[in-house]
């Protein structure tokens, strides 16, 4: 593949305005085409991103020459089928989290990659950033010994617009599929599957989850204990607990700048991660990477594991009881 990768965005959302934001610095890459439903936001949002072409419909980008890839940062309930649209137009797609609204769905997105032999990823970014990756070098090497416990959490107060996509049913909303998956898909990168789940749900005026908690049990004994809710700002912190100490990421776990390793009888030991992006950035240069190796799928977030994410969380939203109409 070519040096510069050209990247196009479908959907232009507080989202995207992030991911265009960072991917402004990553090296060998640039935004080269972007697409909405409105002509003149698709414009403006391309005169504040610099790329040169603008469409108001999500299937004119593939008009666009020599674009290398898409990021879909659509609603959830969208992303298979902007997905699959992209996968069938031979176009390697990054998609924003979760992958889909339920396990149906993503099936037939691998599927669809599979058939069409292109390249397919979830923007799970958390697992990118290099507090995590220091995270499981420290738990490989034996630092804290054999997992017994995680604990996370992520909450905020979400203003109350129920026709926002937050509090919305028919757009995917609720704590559990917008930030519940981050707890959820850290216990699974560092636990595997639970051989059982617990889980319940509080919920608002508008149907939606707005606070879900929930434990998981494995074979070998360990637990993780994680929530979630758009009602109350919480620490969103992570801790690993092992047989010989444990492991605090600290401030948002999920894209976190010091984790702190705590050794049983040693002094703690502090690893620091500045930076100046969001954090978007890391995930885009794995993409990156993959794309100029000519690989179809991330050996990171391979397409197995948002198969196994997509399906802890369909249980968890099983065992809790929420349910969103038409879709599941």
């Amino acid at each position: 593949m070519k040096k510069n990768i050209k990247w196009g965005i479908i959907g232009i959302g507080k989202i995207a305005e992030k991911f265009a934001t960072d991917l402004a610095t990553v090296a060998n890459a640039e935004l080269y085409a972007v697409a909405s439903t409105s002509l003149e936001r698709a414009k403006d949002f391309a005169a504040r991103y610099n790329a040169p072409y603008f469409y108001d419909s999500y299937e004119s980008i593939f008009q666009t020459p020599d674009l290398d890839v898409i990021y879909i940062a659509t609603p959830h309930t969208s992303h298979a089928e902007n997905t699959i649209l992209c996968l069938k137009n031979k176009m390697p797609v990054l998609c924003e989290k979760p992958f889909a609204m339920n396990l149906k769905q993503v099936q037939k997105m691998v599927e669809s990659a599979h058939e069409n032999d292109v390249f397919l990823m979830e923007a799970m970014w958390t697992r990118f950033t290099p507090a995590i990756n220091k995270t499981l070098d420290l738990i490989a090497e034996g630092r804290i010994g054999k997992i017994k416990t995680v604990q996370a959490d992520f909450g905020f107060v979400a203003p109350q617009l129920p026709e926002k996509r937050l509090f919305n049913l028919n757009l995917g909303g609720g704590a559990l599929l917008d930030i519940g998956i981050y707890p959820a898909y850290l216990s699974l990168l560092l636990l595997g599957y639970p051989s059982h789940i617990q889980a319940i749900s509080n919920f608002g005026n508008t149907g939606i989850d707005e606070t879900t908690s929930f434990i998981l049990g494995y074979k070998n004994n360990a637990t993780a204990i994680l929530s979630c809710t758009l009602n109350a700002r919480t620490r969103t912190e992570a801790l690993i607990y092992g047989e010989n100490g444990y492991i605090h990421i600290e401030g948002r776990f999920i894209d976190a700048r010091k984790i702190t390793l705590y050794e049983t009888d040693r002094k703690p030991v502090i690893f620091r991660f500045p930076r100046k992006t969001i954090g978007y950035n890391f995930e885009i240069e794995e993409v990156n990477r993959c794309l100029r190796e000519g690989k179809n799928e991330s050996d990171k977030m391979p397409l197995s594991m948002s198969v196994k994410l997509i399906s802890l969380l369909d249980e968890i939203r099983q065992k809790a009881g929420i349910i969103y109409e038409g879709i599941d």
